[in-house]
């Protein structure tokens, strides 16, 4: 009989995968991450208790076109910066990616909020433009023009912070307490230019990031870079304290009848 591919693997075929993907090769890429400070209150209304926010309420976006064997990867991110106890860090709130496959491994393995979407990395000359987009909105676009070559940063060490659950199957809470993850990436720059511009955020009822308004843009700049990321779990967290952030993780329709912060401008 013709091998069952969906049967079991063998341990060494288990072995030899798990192998491989432990010794990947640098992989590089090239995006524009743009940085500002936004609304405080806002920042601390989306962050999951135990995090807190930082003395700064920051927002950082990332969109990147990733060189992958085979094929390149659409790859994004906002997030909060954002403390557990003593380490800083930042806070994804939504990561758009172009493929499934990184999608699932993301969400299954890290906790990651991936979702599909749209990802544009694009340079004409000195003209930049880069934008996430779901549903057919890109809820965020950074646009400029490079204005001048920026010094490379040392090696440096970073840290996200996840959320790692599954809904309950009954549809109440969850099948196990929800667990913190300090994912940690040590990334390196090998280009990077400064870029002159703004920032804009669009309403979207799915991914309602305009919520987080740029009220003094801090940088943008537009880099070749490369990163490994290791993650542990740090703590179990209280189902109820992460169920009233769940629709973070999910395009929840509900979310089209929240108002906006009070005072907050559209």
């Amino acid at each position: 009989m013709a091998r069952v591919r969906y049967g079991a693997r063998t341990e060494a075929e288990i072995t030899a995968a798990r192998t491989a993907s432990a010794k990947l090769p640098h992989i590089w890429s090239t995006g524009v991450t743009a940085v500002w400070e936004t609304d405080p209150d806002a920042v601390a209304a989306v962050l999951p208790p135990p995090l807190k926010p930082t003395a700064r309420p920051l927002v950082r976006v990332s969109v990147s076109k990733v060189e992958l064997p085979g094929y390149p990867l659409g790859a994004g991110s906002f997030a909060v910066a954002a403390a557990h106890d003593s380490v800083e860090g930042w806070y994804p709130l939504v990561m758009p990616m172009t493929h499934e496959r990184a999608l699932t491994g993301g969400r299954e393995v890290f906790g990651e909020p991936k979702k599909l979407g749209e990802v544009t990395v694009k340079r004409d000359g000195l003209v930049v433009r880069a934008a996430l987009a779901r549903h057919g909105i890109a809820f965020v676009e950074v646009r400029g023009a490079v204005t001048g070559v920026l010094p490379l940063p040392e090696p440096s060490r970073k840290t996200d912070f996840y959320f790692k659950c599954l809904p309950a199957v009954d549809g109440s809470g969850f099948d196990a307490d929800p667990v913190l993850v300090h994912c940690v990436r040590e990334e390196r720059v090998r280009k990077l230019e400064k870029v002159t511009g703004d920032v804009v955020l669009r309403e979207s009822m799915y991914d309602p990031v305009a919520d987080l308004p740029v009220h003094r843009l801090l940088e943008i700049s537009l880099g070749e870079k490369t990163s490994d990321q290791r993650g542990r779990v740090v703590e179990r967290v209280a189902a109820h304290a992460l169920l009233p952030y769940l629709h973070q993780r999910y395009d929840d329709p509900f979310q089209a009848l929240d108002a906006p912060p009070e005072g907050s401008a559209r």
